[in-house]
């Protein structure tokens, strides 16, 4: 990784800060208790979140994954040779009157997207905004079942570099997203970086883990998407990338800078592979 020495030492101060701020301690507003189903609500200055827990079980990303920028010597003294906590989770927004839906999950027959949103008295067809970080499979997978949109009536907003990048892969890379963007095409939206959508929710500039990789920020939340993949390990390691960063350069450059902005701002982040529940 090029210029890793400069960002060894930034990512050190930084983590000092963040250790001290909203990373290290319980975020103002998280008064909800998580339930055993995986799900648990918080507000902040009027602005509603629920957090759903999609995967089955417990979560671990497997320290192979962050292999090439982390030695089997760190792991080790941080204890986290079993792997490292996480999720993969989803966010419903209540922000500006209108209740969104941050990513879908996996899709698949275990996921807890459509039951928790079902305890909530909430139906697929119901649900009328989709706000997408990226278009990774655990991040899309539950628009579709059996090629049809599971949320039918969702006006579907996604990053215009994203939605170039992926249309410009191979066929064998992008299959599931060029199935999803069909299947909701006529209700697809494409925003800039900067962008205020629906909601008052603001679309920010993350790229790195993919190349159109968006956080977006309703008042004191951000969303964070895969900001951060292990939290144990890329917390007090910032320059740490996980495998799936498609420019791990990048990747930490904005895990820096928006990690940083957290803080600096009072924001409590939600990210859909922290460690349940995925607030921090």
């Amino acid at each position: 990784m090029k210029n890793k020495t400069l960002l060894s030492v930034l990512a050190t101060v930084l983590v000092m800060a963040i250790t001290g701020g909203c990373a290290g301690k319980q975020a103002p507003g998280q008064d909800g208790e998580a339930t055993a189903s995986g799900t648990k609500w918080i507000e902040l200055d009027g602005i509603k979140a629920l957090w759903i827990k999609d995967n089955e079980g417990t979560r671990m990303m497997q320290a192979e994954l962050f292999a090439e920028d982390a030695p089997q010597g760190l792991i080790d003294s941080l204890g986290l040779q079993d792997g490292i906590p996480a999720s993969v989770s989803t966010f419903l927004v209540e922000s500006g009157g209108i209740k969104i839906l941050f990513d879908t999950g996996l899709g698949t027959p275990g996921s807890g997207l459509l039951k928790a949103l079902g305890e909530e008295g909430i139906s697929p067809d119901s649900i009328k905004y989709i706000y997408l970080t990226h278009f990774h499979g655990d991040h899309i997978g539950g628009m579709l079942k059996n090629d049809s949109a599971v949320f039918p009536n969702a006006q579907v907003y996604a990053s215009g570099i994203e939605y170039d990048a992926w249309m410009n892969m191979p066929a064998e890379e992008n299959a599931l997203v060029v199935k999803t963007m069909e299947a909701y095409k006529d209700n697809l939206h494409l925003f800039e970086f900067g962008d205020t959508l629906p909601g008052n929710v603001v679309a920010v500039d993350a790229v790195g883990h993919t190349p159109g990789h968006t956080a977006f920020q309703a008042g004191r939340l951000l969303v964070i998407g895969d900001l951060v993949h292990g939290a144990a390990l890329q917390l007090e390691y910032l320059e740490i990338c996980a495998s799936y960063d498609m420019d791990k350069e990048q990747a930490v450059k904005t895990r820096i800078r928006l990690l940083q902005y957290a803080k600096d701002s009072g924001l409590t982040m939600a990210g859909m592979h922290l460690p349940e529940p995925a607030f921090r």
